[in-house]
């Protein structure tokens, strides 16, 4: 039986997630990849565990996760029965609705219809009363955005989320769900995106200036856009990364030779920095305090020990600053 250390939150940093009350890890745990049927079971447990020991308290999820469909929510249901449920008022759990998820016209999207029948199978399969965070996992361009947004206000009323949460949303649609949302007195507090040093769609699509201007929290996905951001392929591709087992969201084309140098590069500077190359890329999406917390995946636990210390520094330099930068525009 899985026993809690006591110095749990000793050296993790937790902040507000914008205006709101609630305070995240500046890392969370994601279970996009690895708690799926094809993983080991014991290692799943190891990661969570792992993570709780060392102040990890948000577990984060969709219904969608696995493969297949909803075997992440399973795997972590199981793992909150055998082990973690006792301490649930001290874990944050979130899942999503909006992508593909079941067949015909209900299972997908942005209608009241499915995301409300979405929320009950994923508490059904976590073995859960509420989420703490329940979001829209992407903009829906034919479904009212008030549907939708109503939808998360009645998830909230019921009692089956304490808060809402929008992922994957521009700045100007965030601001029109927002005022939707404020008219409702709805809690609704984090946005989900991702960011990385090689991705600022946020930056450009306006969705960071507006969190920021609206005090909502952003949690950043694929802050290491899926593994580029560390030293995992600076000499090759290894037989064991997710480019050779799993090529659903990466594959070999993505490592170009010019993405190779950007990779190098940046590894100097993390050295310089007196970092991994994985946590200055995590420091970076940190580094100015729009973003509440990182939003980290893993396959071993000690990946999770090393990308927690990327909270020990976050501050960089203009300097450092310049030459990511001229490193990111060296590719475009």
């Amino acid at each position: 039986m899985y026993q809690v250390s006591e110095k749990r939150y000793d050296s993790m940093k937790y902040y507000s997630c914008g205006k709101s009350g609630l305070k995240l890890p500046v890392v969370s745990l994601g279970l996009w990849h690895n708690f799926g049927e094809n993983a080991d079971y014991e290692n799943m447990k190891k990661l969570c565990f792992t993570a709780f020991d060392n102040g990890i308290t948000h577990y984060d999820l969709a219904n969608n996760y696995g493969p297949p469909y909803g075997s992440a929510e399973k795997n972590f249901g199981k793992i909150m029965k055998e082990e973690l449920g006792c301490y649930r008022d001290e874990l944050l759990i979130s899942t999503k609705a909006g992508y593909d998820m079941w067949a015909g016209p209900y299972g997908n999207w942005g209608s009241r219809k499915y995301l409300l029948a979405s929320l009950d199978q994923s508490l059904k399969r976590m073995g859960l009363e509420y989420v703490d965070i329940f979001y829209h996992h992407r903009m829906d361009p034919e479904t009212p955005l008030e549907e939708t947004m109503g939808a998360l206000d009645q998830a909230v009323k019921s009692g089956k989320a304490l808060y809402a949460g929008l992922s994957n949303y521009n700045g100007e649609k965030l601001a029109e769900a927002t005022a939707i949302l404020d008219d409702l007195k709805c809690p609704f507090v984090i946005n989900q995106n991702r960011y990385s040093i090689f991705d600022r769609t946020i930056e450009n699509n306006g969705l960071k200036e507006t969190a920021k201007k609206l005090g909502k929290g952003i949690i950043a996905f694929s802050p290491l856009a899926q593994g580029l951001l560390t030293d995992k392929y600076l000499y090759g591709i290894p037989e064991d990364s997710r480019i050779k087992k799993d090529g659903r969201y990466i594959q070999e084309n993505a490592l170009t030779s010019k993405r190779l140098e950007q990779i190098k590069k940046l590894n100097e500077l993390a050295c310089e920095r007196g970092q991994t190359l994985a946590q200055m890329a995590l420091a970076w999406v940190l580094r100015d305090g729009v973003v509440t917390s990182v939003l980290i995946g893993a396959s071993k636990p000690q990946q999770i020990l090393d990308n927690i210390e990327a909270a020990d520094n976050t501050d960089f330099s203009g300097e450092e600053l310049d030459i990511i930068e001229k490193i990111y525009l060296s590719n475009m």
